[in-house]
């Protein structure tokens, strides 16, 4: 037979099913259930293939079908309701931003991230840091913060993956048709395509633009995938964390300086920058390079401006993890660039690297972040004194707990991955206005009023929707595989949905120790396998195409769950997306977290159970080291604190064994009713109250708004104003003080106590010290008793009291007092230092100098 030439039809939309279209979209529609049924009741098996697509599902449904509908009043009714309810959503101006911030914050803020995992229709992510930005654009539209967020598109999203027989992991390329995702291009005014070029080595490669309405917010995405350019740099936006590192550098040149440049074309004039991780970093130099070319300002000035309204938020808890390039490869990308910003390279390269650098120290992305924004965060309060630690090296002279980088603790959108059952059942017991209360805890205390029978049932429901969905989902891969008929028809007996459940499904890296649970196979059988109180675990998870160990550790598992004893108690879903993801947490009794201490930065993932009446059996890491109370859970084993890994690991499998063993099993069994577990219920509800309305984005968002967005945009409203005068000042002040701060020394430091080693609790104790300043200006010098526990060595949980201006002395010296109060007893040690300060800094330790007095 000759090849055809081939043409595509697609259904022609009735103008009564046209809202259909609006809906599809606009990314609303993935956390409204209403509006998600439309389109599964449409065709639900075309909507199973389409992905959960409703822009391929509008292109592919039969035209009869359309017709059929366009017919059916019920439908028809449904779709205005959805409709209406959309666009009451986006025209609502009751909103938290209009009631707190609108003065405040009237500029957008600009939410620049790699990955954005807002719906498997949509594959631009891959694992935890997509879903986090998802769920902050999503609550950013709920609150109406002004808002817009960038990242790239992807030809080849992430992989699909794909197990052998063998079990081992095969990564599967997709290949998206962009003219079937929920995305539109974004075109000038006049109906061009917009595009915007970067330079990467000798080559101007353009940029395209595409939208996706998240609710009230735009998700601008970049491509590269165009014919102008050649077809290497088409690759450049061909796959997340594809490549090898030249890839990477130019990906993050395209989002960070691209992204900069579209929002200008676009004339988007952002209040303030969000990093949501360090792939975005090349931004701040970017938006240095616009303010010198527009303000007519030099490097530094300009600085002063983007860094004050620039907010960047780290997720990775182990240097080796954040992106770092050789100063050579700096130099054949950002020779040039470094022109025109008017500074000579050896200054550039000194914004990617620590204080105390070598010559051939690479240039990290995290150190270009940290030092060109004045706030920055981690996400749970572990990961946050993790990073101090990590990166105190960006401040050596600021005491690890000075180092400025705080905590915001990541959350999720409770809507998107709550099951519709339990949303239904809260609108009863909390009233249909819930999510717009969803962080206040007293609200939370009314769960008590769900019934036992209720809340099991409907938990019970679930439960059996999961059960079916892995059932289906192992058919399908046995099928696939070509396994004998019997094996395929066993899938449909697969699982009990009677029995206690665990759930695991993560990132197979290293240090989630995914194997943990299979320290001891003996003990994990008998657990499994009692007759009167089975156990099941459903795990899920893809690694890394490149990383090795992930693999083989995934085709471990699989070939474990092979072994009588495990086959059938324990079943590995193939392909982990958002999709598996929400049956998985809606589904499961317990969700199982299992990293190695303190290298969960914060994790998400087990947020998600309890909305749903799930309960955590997790480390004490991340997340879940504040948000456990005791009896809202489980937590694994205790910290060595110097221990040897492998230590760890067995500590705490034997520990999981014995909560498994000695604690969840017999509770989720014991039904002193015969009918109900009714401890197990009202473990439900302790997990549901106490965790919802705290790990949530919308306290999260609420939180950088207050934190960060709103003063960052204040900051930059007033470094701007009279012609950038404030900005001029402060960049010309630290100037003066770098070259003066020499001169800035403790000459004395007296103690004025008559008896300092019998003072008593309670007692007061009075400090002079002589500085000299030179030429410094005694307003601009904050000088502090610095004293803590330890009379030598390290000062622990010290605390600082600012020392008064007593009088100054003609040699340029000053005398300073003040008083420490002893409020305990113990050996002490103290200091004072001094510190330069002005009211434009926005960190304490923004010079990165401290003068301390010589004991």
């Amino acid at each position: 037979m000759p090849d055809f030439f081939r043409f595509a039809v697609v259904p022609n939309l009735p103008p009564r099913l046209e809202p259909l279209r609006e809906l599809a979209f606009n990314l609303w529609f993935s956390w409204e259930p209403d509006a998600t049924a439309l389109f599964r009741d449409l065709d639900p098996a075309l909507w199973e293939d389409c992905h959960h697509n409703p822009a391929r599902l509008l292109q592919r449904v039969r035209q009869g079908r359309l017709l059929e509908v366009a017919r059916d009043e019920a439908f028809l009714a449904r779709l205005g309701d959805a409709s209406a309810r959309l666009a009451a959503y986006l025209e609502d101006e009751n909103t938290y931003h209009a009631k707190h911030w609108s003065e405040k914050l009237r500029q957008p803020v600009a939410y620049f991230s790699a990955e954005f995992g807002l719906h498997e229709s949509v594959p631009t992510y891959s694992g935890g840091l997509g879903i986090l930005a998802g769920d902050h654009c999503k609550t950013a539209s709920d609150l109406g913060l002004p808002f817009v967020a960038v990242g790239l598109l992807y030809r080849h999203g992430y992989f699909r993956q794909r197990l052998t027989r063998e079990g081992w992991q095969e990564a599967v390329a997709m290949d998206v048709a962009f003219n079937e995702l929920p995305i539109r291009e974004v075109r000038r005014p006049d109906g061009t395509p917009l595009t915007v070029q970067v330079r990467i080595l000798s080559r101007a490669v353009t940029i395209k633009v595409w939208k996706v309405r998240v609710g009230r917010i735009p998700l601008l995405l970049l491509d590269t995938d165009i014919g102008e350019n050649n077809a290497e740099d088409r690759r450049i936006t061909a796959e997340l964390y594809g490549g090898d590192v030249e890839m990477r550098i130019r990906q993050e040149i395209v989002l960070g300086i691209g992204g900069v440049r579209v929002l200008d074309a676009l004339e988007i004039a952002p209040a303030v920058f969000h990093m949501n991780e360090g792939h975005a970093a090349f931004l701040g130099l970017e938006r240095i390079r616009l303010l010198m070319q527009k303000e007519k300002v030099d490097f530094y000035v300009a600085l002063q401006v983007a860094a004050a309204s620039n907010v960047f938020t780290t997720h990775t808890p182990v240097p080796a993890g954040n992106d770092a390039f050789s100063p050579e490869m700096m130099h054949r990308y950002f020779d040039e660039y470094a022109r025109e910003l008017n500074i000579g390279f050896d200054d550039f390269l000194k914004y990617g690297r620590i204080w105390n650098h070598q010559p051939h120290d690479p240039f990290s992305l995290t150190v270009l972040a940290l030092r060109t924004s004045r706030r920055c965060n981690g996400v749970s309060r572990i990961h946050g004194k993790v990073s101090r630690a990590m990166w105190t090296s960006v401040w050596p002279e600021a005491p690890i707990h000075e180092v400025p980088i705080g905590s915001v603790t990541n959350g999720i959108h409770v809507q998107t991955w709550l099951a519709p059952e339990m949303r239904a059942l809260y609108d009863r017991c909390l009233g249909k206005g819930w999510p717009y209360r969803i962080h206040d805890p007293e609200m939370w205390r009314r769960v008590s009023d769900i019934s036992d029978q209720d809340l099991w049932e409907t938990h019970a429901l679930l439960k059996r929707r999961l059960v079916e969905f892995v059932r289906e989902r192992i058919r399908t891969v046995r099928q696939r595989l070509g396994e004998p008929p019997d094996r395929v028809r066993a899938a449909a007996t697969l699982l009990d949905p009677e029995i206690l459940t665990l759930g695991f499904a993560r990132r197979f890296a290293t240090y989630k120790r995914a194997a943990l649970l299979f320290q001891d196979f003996e003990r994990l059988k008998a657990i499994l396998n009692r007759p009167d109180r089975p156990v099941q675990i459903i795990m899920a998870g893809k690694a890394h195409p490149r990383d090795e160990a992930g693999k083989r550790l995934i085709q471990q598992i699989l070939q474990i769950s092979r072994q009588p004893g495990f086959e059938g108690r324990i079943v590995f879903i193939e392909d982990y997306d958002s999709n598996v993801a929400r049956h998985m947490v809606q589904g499961v009794d317990v969700w199982l977290n299992t990293p190695l201490r303190p290298m969960e930065a914060s994790g998400t993932s087990g947020q998600k159970t309890p909305p749903n009446g799930g309960v955590n059996l997790s480390v004490a890491d991340g997340w879940w080291a504040e948000g456990f109370n005791g009896k809202n859970g489980w937590v694994i084993g205790a910290e060595i604190e110097e221990g040897a890994p492998a230590v760890q690991d067995e500590v705490d499998a034997a520990s999981l064994y014995n909560i498994l063993d000695r604690q969840v099993v017999p509770l989720y069994y014991a039904k002193p009713d015969g009918r109900l577990p009714l401890a197990w219920i009202n473990l439900m509800r302790e997990s549901i109250r106490s965790v919802t309305p705290v790990f949530n984005t919308w306290r999260m968002v609420q939180e950088y708004t207050e934190h960060c967005y709103t003063p960052a945009a204040g900051d930059s409203t007033r470094l701007r104003a009279d012609g950038f005068k404030e900005a001029r000042e402060l960049a010309n002040w630290k100037e003066e003080i770098r070259k003066s701060w020499q001169a800035a020394t403790v000459r004395e430091v007296v103690c004025g106590h008559p008896k300092p080693y019998q003072i008593l609790v309670g007692e007061k104790i009075p400090i002079r010290a002589r500085v000299a300043l030179g030429r410094i200006n005694p307003e601009h010098v904050l000088v502090e008793a610095y004293v803590g526990e330890g009379s030598s060595g390290e000062i622990l949980n010290p605390s600082t009291v600012r020392l008064q201006l007593e009088k100054s002395e003609g040699d340029q010296t000053h005398w300073y007092t003040g008083e420490i109060e002893a409020k305990e007893s113990g050996a002490y040690g103290y200091n004072v230092r001094l510190i330069p300060t002005h009211p434009n800094l926005v960190q304490k330790h923004e010079l990165r100098l401290v003068a301390w007095g010589k004991p």
